[in-house]
């Protein structure tokens, strides 16, 4: 159901390298166009399998409404550098830290926004150092590992990738019922539909990352009560419906964490897909809210 995003950065955005203390990590930025006033910066953080690519359908309504975003490429995803190998580079401190150093190179306080598997990294960044962020959401992230489902359908990706090269795992991929945890990645999500792109993506990945990064999403302990400390603005968004982390159990985080709570009707786990515009109206309503009360 999900509309096809494609690879190309829309109008008026750009791809680069942003240098960072940590390293360089691929991104797509788009500035604020002329006539809207600006209104601050969004750092945007994908999933698990997926890219920065996934954040392509935001762009254009986040910025028409005053927001500079900035999509980017965690270490070993897609077109930012990592070990091949080496599961431990990939440990989850270790990739809130790049996130400490992408918001601390970017200049400016920014909302931070995690997509499933990127607002686990998200939350682990505020836990270490909320100072740089304006702000948290979590869209379709829950509180702790995902469901069991879930949890099974990884597990098959995880030992696949144990015995066979990458481009092994995309034919099986290709032949079978892909995870749906998957968020927009590789063929595993129907929401992005160039097969070529796709593959190309899936093997941009390195395979350690993949591996550490689902093992994280099976295991993620309940970090709920952590994160309501921190003194910062707070937004749940989902889609109507998620495999993921069941729409209740994303009601009562949000209840827990005091924090905003919005349903995107018509939408599952890409709410950034699924309906866009309807995501960037609820984005930006928050974000407005959230800078008018730190004024």
């Amino acid at each position: 159901m999900s509309r096809p995003p494609t690879f190309v950065p829309p109008p008026g955005a750009r791809a680069y390298r942003l240098r960072t203390a940590r390293g360089e990590f691929a991104v797509v930025e788009m500035a604020v166009p002329a006539g809207a006033e600006p209104r601050g910066t969004v750092l945007l953080l994908p999933g698990f399998t997926g890219s920065k690519e996934d954040f392509n359908p935001l762009h254009e309504p986040l910025a028409a409404r005053g927001y500079r975003t900035v999509a980017v490429d965690g270490r070993g995803q897609f077109e930012s550098d990592g070990p091949v190998d080496d599961e431990s580079a990939y440990a989850q401190e270790e990739l809130a830290r790049d996130v400490l150093a992408q918001a601390d190179a970017l200049g400016t306080p920014v909302h931070l926004l995690g997509h499933s598997l990127g607002g686990q990294i998200a939350r682990a960044a505020v836990l270490l150092d909320h100072s740089p962020f304006a702000s948290l959401t979590l869209m379709a992230s829950g509180p702790a590992q995902i469901s069991v489902s879930q949890q099974q359908r990884v597990k098959l990706l995880r030992d696949a990738l144990g015995v066979m090269s990458m481009g092994e795992v995309w034919e099986v991929i290709q032949a079978t019922e892909p995870p749906e945890e998957t968020d927009t990645g590789a063929g595993l999500d129907a929401g992005l539909a160039d097969q070529a792109d796709l593959r190309h993506r899936w093997l941009g990945h390195k395979p350690a990352q993949l591996l550490a990064t689902g093992l994280q999403l099976c295991t993620e302990p309940d970090r709920v009560a952590e994160l309501a400390a921190r003194p910062l603005p707070f937004h749940v968004l989902s889609g109507a419906r998620d495999d993921t982390w069941p729409v209740p159990l994303l009601d009562d985080m949000a209840r827990q964490l005091g924090a905003l709570r919005t349903v995107v009707e018509g939408a599952e786990h890409s709410p950034n897909c699924d309906q866009p515009l309807a995501t960037a109206r609820a984005l930006t309503a928050f974000w407005d809210g959230a800078t008018g009360a730190a004024g």
